[in-house]
């Protein structure tokens, strides 16, 4: 009669435990979906492959500022960079790089990280625990 006893609470137990832990996989898998919202914001990098002046750079400062979707933006005529962030609801990356071709005939291009960037890219999120979890589940999923 005791084996019984244990055994039925060590059946209970682990059923618990496993629904708890299927709960949290679902909620994990839940949170971390992208989901596009009006407030939702998308960084892009645009590369140009000629030199830039101080000129330049305020003449593409106020192009970005006009172009729809455009929140915020960095002109660095160092680097030839130009960083900003918008709305994929109104706007999308490649789009706003066509306008911006348009605009300047510059030699100039969207900078897409390639895998083995994003593999490095942010050492907190891949080598967080619930990181981890997120991607066995939607392997399995």
């Amino acid at each position: 009669m005791k084996k019984r006893a244990i055994k039925k609470i060590v059946l209970y137990t682990f059923s618990t435990l496993l629904i708890l832990v299927l709960a949290l996989a679902v909620h994990i898998y839940l949170v971390y979906r992208p989901k596009v919202t009006p407030y939702t914001r998308v960084m892009a990098r645009i590369d140009v492959k000629q030199p830039l002046t101080v000129d330049d750079a305020n003449k593409i400062s106020a192009f970005m500022a006009h172009e729809k979707g455009v929140d915020h933006y960095l002109v660095n005529p160092e680097t030839r960079i130009v960083v900003f962030t918008f709305a994929p609801v109104k706007n999308t990356g490649d789009q706003i790089v066509n306008d911006f071709k348009a605009n300047f005939n510059y030699k100039a291009e969207r900078f897409i990280p390639s895998a083995e960037n994003l593999k490095h890219s942010c050492p907190v999120a891949a080598s967080s625990f619930t990181y981890k979890i997120y991607k066995a589940i939607s392997q399995i999923i």
